[in-house]
C-alpha cells in the first residue's frame, strides 16, 4: 500500500513558523491567531493519522507545527503582558505627574 502525504500537515507546520516569525516581527494579535489556527489544523492531522497510521507520511510535521504553535502562543501572550505593563506604567506616570500650572 502506497502511502500518501498527511493532510494538514504542511499547513500546521507554516502556521507554527508564521505564528512566531508574527509574533516577533510583527504584533502579537497575529502571531496567536496564526497559533490557535496551527493548533486546531494540529488537532484535525493528528484524528486522521491515528484513525490509519499506515497510510500518511509527514507526521513529524505536524508534531513540528504543533510545538511552534505552542511557542508562539506563548510568545504572543509575554507580548501581551508587556504592552499592558508598558501601557499601565505609562497611564501610571500620566496621573503621578504633578499639574500645578494655570
Amino acid at each position: 500500500m502506497s502511502q500518501q502525504p498527511l493532510p494538514g500537515a504542511s499547513t500546521v507546520l507554516t502556521m507554527g513558523i508564521i505564528s512566531i516569525v508574527g509574533t516577533i516581527f510583527c504584533c502579537g494579535p497575529f502571531g496567536a491567531i496564526f497559533s490557535i489556527i496551527a493548533l486546531v489544523k494540529a488537532k484535525t492531522a493528528n484524528q486522521l493519522y491515528l484513525q490509519n497510521h499506515e497510510s500518511y507520511t509527514d507526521y513529524s510535521n505536524v508534531k513540528t507545527g504543533k510545538i511552534l504553535a505552542y511557542v508562539g502562543l506563548a510568545l504572543s501572550l509575554v507580548y501581551l503582558i508587556l504592552v499592558i505593563l508598558y501601557f499601565g506604567f505609562i497611564i501610571a506616570m500620566i496621573g503621578a505627574s504633578d499639574y500645578s500650572g494655570y
